[in-house]
């Protein structure tokens, strides 16, 4: 199984639409079976195209990116968490190709307006997939120390709301640097999360964020934030760093994580 997370920092971009290209170009060689994108924005005045998506939805141009490619195997969850940049309904979605059984849709903040930007909304699926029940979420959380929507708050909603039942997937953006000690990493792997890079025979450094981006305007040190974990062991062949200029050009203030996973 491969897995890829991305927060793609959608149309805030320059070069958008090329950046957008590569990455569709990049899910048709690697032929991902889950991608889990945040910060997937679509503007607020424009046309719906089904439901509450609109047209210009990150994830709805992906998706006709990827049908010119041949790549028309994916299905789409989105959803909505908040208004970003005063002019787009900002959201985080999942693409897989595998038969979706289940949609999940909930919050993790105090917040439930929309209007708030610190207000939070995980998107899941659970899937048919190699022979078992798997769901998987994107996540789109908080910083540590955030006095109104602390991050310790939004990780115990998350994990009271996921599907325990079954082997979960949690990947996307936490905002918590993995190489910091008792905070929010720390605070994941306590409850019994693996982290999919820790348990990666091949592997290489993880960093996902190498300075200032928007949310850390005073970072100086390279960031590890950008995580798949999961709540059952398996075999992870690989865990790689993607879109950073090194392996594929860079499509985001973010760079994405890859892994391969195995469950014989």
């Amino acid at each position: 199984m491969k897995l890829l997370t991305l927060n793609c920092h959608a149309w805030i971009e320059e070069n958008q639409m090329e950046k957008i290209n590569t990455l569709a170009r990049t899910i048709t060689e690697k032929d991902y079976d889950v991608i889990a994108l945040q910060e997937v924005n679509q503007s607020m005045n424009a046309e719906t195209a089904d439901g509450l998506i609109k047209k210009d939805n990150y994830a709805v141009v992906l998706l006709s990116e990827l049908n010119k490619l041949g790549s028309s195997e994916y299905e789409l969850h989105w959803g909505q968490s908040h208004i970003g940049y005063d002019i787009y309904e900002e959201g985080s979605a999942i693409l897989t190709k595998y038969p979706i059984k289940e949609t999940h849709s909930f919050l993790i903040t105090n917040s439930t307006d929309p209007a708030y930007w610190k207000t939070r909304r995980i998107v899941g699926v659970t899937a048919e997939a190699e022979g078992e029940l798997i769901s998987f979420y994107s996540c789109h959380l908080g910083w540590w120390d955030d006095a109104e929507e602390p991050f310790k708050e939004q990780a115990m909603s998350l994990l009271r709301q996921v599907h325990k039942e079954h082997r979960f997937f949690l990947m996307g953006d936490f905002n918590n640097n993995a190489h910091i000690r008792g905070e929010g990493y720390d605070l994941l792997t306590s409850q019994g999360l693996l982290d999919t890079f820790v348990l990666a025979e091949e592997k290489d450094s993880g960093i996902t964020v190498p300075g200032k981006i928007a949310g850390w305007e005073e970072n100086e040190n390279p960031l590890r934030i950008d995580l798949i974990l999961t709540n059952q062991p398996l075999r992870v062949a690989s865990s790689a760093v993607i879109f950073n200029g090194v392996n594929k050009n860079v499509v985001s203030d973010h760079f994405g994580v890859e892994v391969e996973v195995g469950f014989n």
